[in-house]
């Protein structure tokens, strides 16, 4: 099988889930970044609401840290066993191409794809919305990973959401994309604990093992025929956008830190 994986070029989390991924099996053909932002914003606008939702020394501690991944990947400098600081340096030790590209639904890019004879095209926090030519594309279709338990918490950054709600339990959410947002059929679940005293960072750390694991038995699942899917009502669940002021306020009342 021909796997492809659009994701974004994120080094804090992603690295690591797919230094886990790509170890697992062996078709994956290629990995494709797109940069880290959302609809038409720009890196300095993601900042600025960054900023606004989360208050200026957090801001700080996510570009310190940003930028020290970035320099550490660059160095080549700092790196455990099995640690890497970006996806493709993740991806060159499993021997995987990883490339940065601007537009997953480019016809110039469908066509690269279609030269692959691409099987599967998986969708790790890819921020650009799927259209239809690229859905159509792949003969078993687009598996994405949604971190948390659709229909509920459809939208950007549902770990924190779930946190600043009070949830005790998260989940993961493997389903086959269509053209609306966090709405297609579902292959794979999985629920698991949200804990009482771990903060965001490491929530999303530990979680990020958990949607590595469902993603593979969801494509273990379409790899052996195994078509049963169950279509999501999105009108019983939620949608969230970017964290407010008001909604790090609760997170904060709640008792949990970002860090």
């Amino acid at each position: 099988m021909n796997i492809v994986v659009l994701t974004a070029d994120e080094p804090l989390y992603l690295p690591a889930f797919f230094a886990r991924l790509l170890a697992a099996r062996r078709d994956f053909r290629a990995v494709f970044c797109v940069r880290p932002r959302y609809g038409r914003d720009s890196a300095l606008t993601m900042l600025r609401k960054y900023a606004g939702a989360f208050g200026l020394w957090n801001t700080l501690v996510l570009a310190r840290r940003t930028l020290a991944a970035k320099i550490c990947d660059r160095l080549g400098v700092g790196r455990a066993p099995g640690r890497y600081y970006s996806v493709e340096s993740a991806a060159r030790a499993a021997g995987v191409p990883c490339e940065l590209i601007e537009d997953v639904n480019d016809a110039g890019f469908l066509e690269r794809l279609r030269a692959m004879k691409t099987d599967l095209v998986v969708s790790v926090s890819c921020p650009q919305i799927f259209r239809q030519p690229l859905i159509a594309l792949p003969r078993l279709g687009c598996l994405n990973v949604h971190g948390a338990l659709l229909p509920q918490y459809r939208g950007i950054a549902p770990s924190f959401w779930m946190m600043a709600n009070g949830e005790t339990r998260a989940g993961v959410t493997v389903f086959l994309v269509n053209e609306k947002i966090d709405a297609g059929d579902v292959v794979v679940v999985e629920e698991f604990d949200i804990l009482p005293h771990e903060t965001l960072d490491e929530f999303i750390v530990r979680s990020k093992r958990v949607h590595c694991d469902a993603l593979l038995r969801a494509i273990e699942r379409l790899e052996r025929g195994d078509r049963a899917t169950t279509p999501l009502r999105t009108e019983a669940g939620s949608y969230f956008s970017f964290p407010t002021r008001a909604a790090y306020r609760e997170f904060r009342g709640r008792g949990r830190r970002l860090w």
